[in-house]
């Protein structure tokens, strides 16, 4: 049996990593700022961290924000990893983020390079949008009478529950460094994307297509978060909807 950290272990993917972790019978333990008895902010720092950490073989760093402060919160973390002896670090990270110059992204290769720098045996597997992202961003367009969309952008969704699976079965085995890309089954322009929201919640809106500028902008609209050559993902938008919204079948 492994002792596995999971760092943000009851956000919308650590809960279920750690699930699949604990039903492979390993031993975990959950690190996030609210949750005792390993109740600690990474950015911090402290005994709480070295106490989260100690005796552990394996960490899995699912904990990050796009606030700030993940270059902090994994450079302590690592730190503590070294201190305490742990041969394997697992880190999720995000398809594009060395394409696209978006502030998230760029700190997000920046945890990525630490981890690949930190001495500790490694594994980072990158991903395309998550799902329930998708939905969070359209539920927020929605809000106003006529939905404003970035003109020319595409998404490629994946369902949360294929990327624990693949990060248990990584954290399970041996330091492999960058794995494959995973991404969702299908390139959806954010038209589409819309229209099988309105579909599956029946919040209609008005669409108006709006050209934006800047780097990022353009790193969206020429495809730089897609992986259309790692399109294994299974799960559709269309199936997760229905499942969020099963009044409306």
């Amino acid at each position: 049996m492994t002792t596995i950290l999971v760092t943000g272990g009851t956000g919308t993917l650590g809960r279920l990593v750690t699930e699949r972790l604990r039903a492979s019978g390993h031993e975990v333990r959950v690190l996030s700022r609210h949750t005792e008895p390993y109740a600690v902010d990474l950015r911090e720092g402290g005994p709480g961290l070295e106490a989260a950490v100690a005796g552990t073989q394996v960490v899995v760093h699912c904990a990050s924000t796009p606030r700030g402060g993940d270059e902090k919160a994994a450079a302590n973390l690592i730190a503590a990893a070294r201190r305490a002896g742990v041969a394997h670090l697992v880190y999720i990270s995000i398809v594009g983020v060395d394409r696209v110059p978006f502030g998230y992204y760029r700190a997000k290769l920046a945890v990525e390079k630490l981890v690949e720098a930190s001495g500790l045996g490694w594994t980072v597997l990158r991903t395309t949008q998550f799902h329930d992202l998708v939905l969070q961003v359209l539920q927020t367009l929605a809000k106003p009478p006529v939905m404003l969309l970035p003109a020319g952008i595409s998404d490629q969704p994946i369902e949360v529950a294929e990327v624990a699976d693949q990060l248990a079965e990584l954290a399970s085995g041996a330091p492999a460094g960058r794995v494959a890309d995973l991404g969702g089954p299908e390139v959806r322009t954010l038209v589409e994307l819309v229209r099988a929201y309105q579909r599956a919640s029946g919040r209609r809106r008005p669409l108006l297509n709006v050209p934006l500028a800047g780097k990022a902008y353009r790193g969206f609209r020429s495809g730089g978060h897609l992986t259309p050559q790692r399109a294994v993902g299974t799960g559709t938008f269309e199936q997760f909807l229905a499942e969020r919204f099963p009044a409306r079948g």
